[in-house]
């Protein structure tokens, strides 16, 4: 039924995003083009429309009494709200961040919380209240990270895609049929939004479409950790979603040590570091889908693996991600700790 649900929400997104478009510029959703932004014409956007609607339908088509999902589905409509606001009349960062903050809130309440782990040696730690608030600060970090990284064509869309492919795949091998069914509900309805909005792009997705996509990966990440929350295990959805995630803590990071605001904007994202080391425009997408898929794939050795096997690519994650932040230039052209240490020695052979 995945399979048939993926092809369903495929078809509607392809036949709804034209009609997107037409909406879009009729009612004057357009994204100008400024100093920040790569693209260098009027485009316009709620290309998330499409994604959203066809997620919708599919699942009023092929749910079968799951009533569960219904408080992450009112959470996903008000996340979707709110998206669409900011894409009409620009919200302010505070007002966008107590929507999401009240998406999460009624996910939660109505009843997903991460709310123990176990960590190794079979010890398990119980987060009591702090499960509520741990929970809102995942859905609304990952929310965020998604949209963060919505800035060329097909990006956001195309790591959200290989995202579920790696989720909906997880959850089969798991025995989870519900969150592998909204993972390819999900995926088929972002694989026909992406073919209008691959590079070079017809409609951009909008914060309608990448808060919406980023809040509900999010929700089926702690959903896919409901029935064996360990240490180990919760590092899963972190390393899955490695891109969006690695990007957002560095924009931190960066803004802090050049004593910036958090929520100031910046030419310094992944993207942008990518473009101004050579690479063209739809060049940057795929080496980053490459990044994205890497991550999945560690992600899945990461389930398979033993303890030490789980350790052992982790350190390796961790030396990728530091060698992607030093090579792109992400907090700093002149932060450089390991790649200077090759120069250095290097510089000694010469002499």
């Amino acid at each position: 039924m995945g399979y048939l649900a993926l092809v369903v929400c495929f078809i509607i997104a392809v036949i709804l995003t034209p009609y997107v478009i037409k909406l879009a510029i009729r009612i004057g959703a357009v994204d100008q083009p400024n100093d920040r932004k790569v693209h260098t014409k009027v485009m316009p956007r709620l290309g998330g429309l499409a994604i959203i609607i066809s997620f919708y339908a599919g699942f009023l088509i092929f749910n079968t009494g799951y009533s569960e999902v219904w408080p992450i589905l009112a959470g996903g409509l008000i996340i979707a709200i709110v998206g669409f606001l900011d894409d009409m009349i620009q919200l302010s960062a505070k007002l966008k961040l107590l929507g999401q903050i009240l998406a999460a809130a009624i996910t939660v309440i109505g009843g997903l919380q991460i709310e123990f782990i176990t960590v190794p040696f079979g010890d398990v730690i119980e987060f009591g209240y702090f499960s509520i608030p741990l929970t809102v600060i995942w859905i609304v970090g990952v929310t965020n990270a998604v949209n963060l990284i919505d800035g060329l064509d097909g990006l956001a869309a195309g790591v959200s895609a290989i995202v579920l492919i790696t989720i909906s795949g997880l959850a089969i091998t798991m025995g989870n049929p519900l969150v592998a069914l909204i993972a390819f509900l999900l995926l088929g309805s972002t694989l026909g939004f992406l073919i209008y909005n691959f590079n070079p792009a017809k409609i951009f997705m909008g914060d309608v479409g990448s808060l919406f996509l980023g809040y509900m990966i999010s929700v089926l990440a702690i959903m896919g950790l409901s029935k064996n929350v360990t240490l180990f295990s919760i590092m899963v959805p972190i390393i899955i979603l490695g891109v969006p995630i690695l990007d957002t803590v560095f924009a931190i990071v960066r803004r802090v040590v050049q004593r910036k605001p958090l929520l100031s904007p910046d030419k310094l994202h992944l993207h942008h570091c990518l473009i101004r080391l050579g690479y063209s425009h739809k060049q940057t997408v795929i080496v980053i889908y490459a990044l994205s898929s890497l991550f999945s794939l560690a992600a899945v050795i990461f389930t398979r693996s033993t303890m030490w096997g789980s350790t052992l690519t982790l350190l390796s994650l961790i030396l990728l991600i530091e060698l992607i932040v030093e090579v792109t230039g992400l907090v700093s052209e002149k932060y450089r700790p390991i790649l200077s240490l090759f120069e250095g020695s290097k510089h000694k052979k010469q002499l």
